[in-house]
């Protein structure tokens, strides 16, 4: 295992998560959702900035309009963002009165076709009642069901095969995914060994490697697309939570991480970046005409 983490930012994220590129910015956005905050570290110039919420964030991701599509507790809303002024929510695109109560939004992304894929899970993490859902501009749609956690839904860069996890279960699904947005022919992609961590966000880069976040592993792994292991990457904390690519040419891999329950751990919660020889590819903005 190689151990090639450096610590970018020491923001002490409570629950770092949604890493995001955006190239309108030349920036890296990610969330705190416990915190409440959304962050923004432009390398260029090494200008940092952060913002306290009226409501936990789970996520951001650029849209084709220009802005962003979040996904708050209320709901998915569009979110105008500069680096001066900070986040601006404007038009609620799907309330959130479809969840049950007690759950909230997690992991998102979207395909190559501008759809929006996201989970929502039992914030108290006890029952399994977590959906995968797919919302374009025909509505929004329940896909999967009967999830303890769902993470890190992502998209293999061909478009063929969209991976979700149930960190709960320690294992991470495949499934097929056709260019009309169905998905078909679930199973089991990887399943991780009982106290080998749980996975969390992940991405692709783009010869199909999957880089997975694992918490209370320290870790990073990279698998092969036919779900074998590559890779390690040691982390210098439990719980890392999502990566990324970034960068102007998208090989950069950024690493959020959470300091909730590692108070030992004076890194808990940092900005991470590993190097890689492969890059990633830069995130189709959402197309949601609703």
């Amino acid at each position: 295992m190689s151990r090639d983490a450096i610590a970018l930012w020491e923001v002490n994220a409570q629950l770092g998560e949604g890493p995001v590129w955006s190239s309108a910015h030349g920036a890296l956005l990610f969330v705190d959702i416990l915190g409440a905050r959304l962050h923004a570290w432009r390398p260029a110039d090494d200008t940092r900035r952060s913002w306290t919420l009226d409501e936990a964030c789970c996520w951001l991701l650029p849209r084709d309009t220009g802005g962003f599509v979040a996904g708050l507790r209320s709901g998915v809303v569009e979110l105008d963002f500069d680096l001066e002024q900070g986040p601006r929510p404007g038009k609620r695109l799907t309330p959130i009165e479809w969840l049950p109560e007690g759950d909230r939004l997690n992991d998102a992304k979207s395909d190559g076709h501008g759809r929006l894929w996201f989970g929502s899970m039992d914030n108290a993490e006890v029952h399994a009642g977590g959906y995968l859902y797919r919302l374009d501009g025909r509505g929004l749609v329940e896909m999967d069901r009967d999830y303890h956690i769902t993470n890190g839904p992502t998209i293999s860069p061909d478009g063929a095969t969209l991976y979700h996890n149930d960190s709960a279960r320690q294992t991470v699904f495949a499934f097929d995914l056709s260019d009309s947005g169905e998905l078909s022919r679930k199973r089991e992609h990887i399943r991780l060994a009982p106290g080998s961590g749980y996975p969390d966000g992940m991405t692709c880069d783009r010869e199909g490697g999957l880089w997975l976040a694992l918490w209370d592993g320290q870790r990073v792994a990279r698998y092969h697309p036919d779900g074998s292991l590559d890779r390690e990457v040691a982390l210098p904390v439990s719980r890392p939570t999502s990566c990324a690519f970034g960068g102007e040419a998208f090989d950069r891999l950024f690493v959020t991480s959470a300091a909730v329950g590692c108070a030992d751990e004076p890194l808990a919660g940092a900005l991470f970046e590993i190097p890689v020889e492969i890059g990633g590819s830069a995130p189709t903005p959402l197309s949601l005409p609703i």
